[in-house]
């Protein structure tokens, strides 16, 4: 294996088959970093080489493999194992697959949401494990976590198992964040908004079980993301673009400090501001009884202990 020079990173990603993942191979490929694509079913990504040359951009930078986020924790070990043994190292892993399953929290049931979790965020635990102990030994590297919007806006009926693995995953991320700042390796949490990718809004319901009292929201909800797919605002390939910048510290990144937050689109700013405004007029409204006033009380400065 040929020294590579310091400016080519080594990708790896979770979920290529469509959406941000897919569209992540050509925007790495285009800076001259090599890339470990991988998906849930290989034949889903197989076409990604031609794809590439096409665009003539170098396919010899692509590697796919396949990852199934809903494998054994062994099994996803020997994925990275390859993965690592391909280029000799990963520089940046892209926690990035994952579905969206829609279902009124009532009619879910405790397996949805176990299945929810395992694949948007489970999966990736295990994956990221096994690739910290070479960046630890290298004090260098970057895990890129894709979180949601919906972390900040989970009110919408029929998204709770998907916003709530999102919001798990984000603070997730903010923990690893500040155990790995000691090595060397950050960790940006990327909060995408509404983008035109394939397949997130098209889920099917969850519909094992139907409460006919839902039915007027249940029906609104799946209308709403109905209309909404195929018009959503954010462009995914800018998407994509703009977290390379970031990853390299190029581009419209350049001269900026690596951010810890990367909300991505117009309405996740606006779903931010909606819900710090929220809890700011809580304290405001709260505060005189919520803080201090819980405290054990003291005498002389000591803390009176009550069981």
């Amino acid at each position: 294996m040929s020294e590579e020079s310091p400016q080519q990173l080594v990708w790896m990603i979770t979920g290529c088959s469509t959406g941000f993942g897919r569209r992540f191979v050509p925007a790495i490929l285009r800076r001259g970093d090599k890339i470990i694509a991988t998906a849930r079913n290989l034949s889903t990504i197989e076409n990604l080489t031609t794809e590439v040359s096409e665009q003539d951009l170098d396919a010899n930078n692509l590697k796919i493999l396949e990852l199934d986020l809903e494998w054994t924790t062994a099994k996803l070990e020997g994925v990275v194992k390859e993965a690592l043994d391909t280029w000799g190292r990963i520089d940046v892993l892209v926690n990035n697959g994952g579905v969206g399953m829609k279902s009124l929290i009532e009619e879910a049931d405790a397996r949805l949401f176990a299945r929810q979790f395992q694949i948007n965020m489970f999966g990736h635990v295990d994956v990221t494990n096994a690739v910290l102990p070479s960046m630890r030994a290298r004090k260098s590297g970057t895990i890129v976590v894709l979180g949601s919007r919906s972390s900040w806006r989970p009110e919408l009926p029929a998204t709770g198992p998907y916003a709530s693995s999102k919001a798990a995953f984000t603070a997730y991320a903010e923990t690893l964040a500040t155990e790995l700042a000691f090595f060397s390796i950050r960790v940006l949490i990327v909060q995408p908004s509404s983008f035109r990718t394939e397949n997130m809004l098209t889920y099917p319901y969850h519909n094992d079980k139907l409460i006919p009292e839902y039915d007027i929201l249940r029906e609104k909800a799946l209308a709403g993301a109905g209309s909404l797919h195929g018009n959503q605002p954010g462009d995914p390939v800018k998407a994509v673009e703009l977290v390379v910048d970031v990853v390299r510290g190029e581009g419209k990144a350049k001269g900026r400090k690596f951010p810890r937050y990367l909300p991505l689109g117009s309405n996740a700013g606006q779903a931010i501001k909606e819900k710090t405004d929220m809890m700011k007029s809580v304290l405001e409204e709260w505060g005189d009884v919520i803080g201090s006033e819980l405290d054990y009380e003291t005498v002389g400065g000591t803390k009176m202990w009550f069981s």
